[in-house]
């Protein structure tokens, strides 16, 4: 490439990563009530607007939350679930709420393809929590994914 030609310089960042974020309640409490999700999803929406990140869809239960969505090439994933957990608690402390998230998260990248079916599974927690457990859901979302972890330190 020759020094001063724009046509052959890249000048942009592409990227289409889908991240299927999971993040539980400190010590996995139930402390979203279930009549509060209808306020806290939306919310979580609108910082996935503010900063810019296309959202999918966002659900969970009492005791965790899944976000689908896509990370811009210019947010680092730490940077984007550190935005909605933060923005989020502070929601939450604001409607009168004791609040707090678990440290760390679970991250999976998704492939286009394979939205739809991520993008109901998030919405569908209600049916899949009448069988399973938060704990089993997220060990099983490991091992799909092939994350290395050690049982002993999963949950904190």
């Amino acid at each position: 490439m020759l020094a001063g030609n724009s046509q052959s310089a890249m000048s942009h960042s592409y990227s289409n990563n889908y991240v299927h974020a999971v993040f539980s309640t400190k010590d996995r409490q139930a402390l979203i009530p279930k009549e509060f999700e209808r306020r806290l999803y939306p919310f979580i929406a609108s910082i996935a607007g503010e900063h810019e990140i296309p959202l999918l869809a966002a659900g969970g239960m009492q005791d965790h939350s899944h976000l689908l969505f896509r990370l811009p090439a210019s947010i680092s994933l730490a940077s984007a679930i550190s935005a909605f957990k933060a923005n989020s608690s502070r929601f939450m402390h604001e409607q009168g709420l004791a609040f707090e998230w678990q440290n760390g998260y679970g991250a999976f990248s998704v492939s286009p393809p394979h939205l739809d079916k991520v993008v109901a599974y998030v919405r569908e927690q209600r049916e899949r929590h009448a069988k399973m457990t938060y704990e089993q859901e997220f060990l099983a979302l490991l091992k799909k994914a092939g994350v290395e972890y050690d049982p002993q330190y999963v949950f904190g």
